[in-house]
């Protein structure tokens, strides 16, 4: 077992974080002693593992655990995928002291923390990101949620998990198009939070989103530490952990635009290229750090400009985002490198004119 980073979150209930190769076995560990049924939430392509942690899970005689296999990616966060998991766990009569395992990427933790949340008005889950997205952002901070057909992540509820478990193991086997897609999330804590982010990455662009990598291990576990310290200060979203939506106003309504076809990592680079120009058309930000942002994103093979014709449709979604107060668009920007902050009801001119700078001519 290769050593293991731990990081803790702070709050009420707090929980810790690990990071290594080969630890698994801290998936019992942090069930608690009561916890006699458990269902295991994944995708169909981690059938054959989740039922080796199955079996994992019931060596000791103690519980019973059942598995929920549910459509990969965004498919699966869909309220009549939860009512599946409801009714399995009826079935099976699981009671306020037993648990949710979550076991694949963002998407599928996300679901399995809401299901978690609901169920009995909340049981506990253990979460197993399986994903670089998964590790850096969704399984952390305690934010679950589905999907509707008016936009992204309308539906859901804050519900910590009690432990979080990032297996670099299970990133031997992702492609590299998903790997590197979020990685646009360990960028985003680059660009607002640990500025070695960007020197890693501008240092060695190819070897970076490799997961045998000490600079993968590194930056993955600065943005982990980043969520964690955001998120342990500001669990429901009242003040400083807005700032994780960098990129993700956008972002969001690109993933709506190509109805959740594309991965979440991608539209979120735009996303952020998006809130760079908008930053600095609005004479917050300098012209070199907004280019930064596409020579970083560039860089990776990340994706930094969209349709021309899609932005009526796309400010309309905007505009129903769960980020919207009052009516009022609020974006993320930036004033610098690590200076987040907040931009309120700009002006539908400066929005359209930041959009100009990255759209597909």
């Amino acid at each position: 077992m290769s050593e293991t980073t731990i990081i803790a979150v702070a709050g009420e209930p707090g929980y810790e974080i690990a990071i290594g190769r080969d630890i698994l076995a801290r998936v019992e560990d942090a069930l608690a002693p009561t916890v006699r049924k458990v269902l295991v939430v994944h995708p169909p392509t981690l059938t054959e593992r989740a039922g080796v942690l199955r079996e994992r899970l019931m060596a000791d005689g103690t519980r019973e655990v059942l598995l929920a296999e549910i459509p990969d990616a965004e498919q699966g966060k869909r309220i009549e995928v939860a009512a599946f998991c409801w009714q399995v766990m009826g079935q099976a009569d699981f009671t306020r002291t037993d648990a949710v395992v979550g076991f694949g990427g963002g998407a599928v933790t996300d679901l399995a923390g809401f299901v978690a949340a609901t169920w009995l008005r909340g049981i506990q889950v253990v979460q197993v990101p399986t994903t670089v997205l998964g590790m850096v952002d969704a399984a952390v901070g305690g934010k679950t949620g589905v999907n509707t057909a008016e936009g992204k992540n309308l539906v859901g509820a804050f519900w910590a998990p009690r432990a979080v478990v990032c297996d670099l193991g299970l990133l031997d086997s992702l492609s590299q198009n998903e790997a590197t897609a979020g990685f646009a999330e360990v960028v985003k804590a680059g660009f607002i939070w640990h500025p070695e982010i960007l020197e890693r990455i501008e240092a060695e662009p190819e070897g970076i989103v490799d997961p045998a990598s000490a600079s993968f291990r590194r930056c993955l576990e600065l943005a982990i530490d980043m969520k964690a310290r955001v998120a342990g200060e500001d669990f429901r979203e009242a003040g400083l952990r807005e700032v994780l939506n960098y990129g993700h106003t956008l972002g969001h309504a690109i993933e709506h635009a190509e109805r959740y076809r594309w991965r979440h990592g991608a539209a979120v680079s735009i996303g952020m290229v998006y809130a760079a120009e908008l930053s600095r058309l609005a004479g917050r930000l300098s012209d070199e750090t907004a280019q930064r942002h596409r020579d970083v994103l560039t860089s990776l093979g990340l994706p930094t400009t969209y349709r021309a014709g899609a932005w009526p449709t796309l400010l309309a979604t905007m505009q129903r985002d769960k980020k919207a107060r009052g009516g009022m668009l609020r974006f993320i920007v930036l004033d610098d490198v690590a200076r987040p902050t907040v931009l309120q009801a700009p002006d539908e001119s400066l929005m359209f004119a930041a959009y100009q700078e990255l759209a597909q001519q």
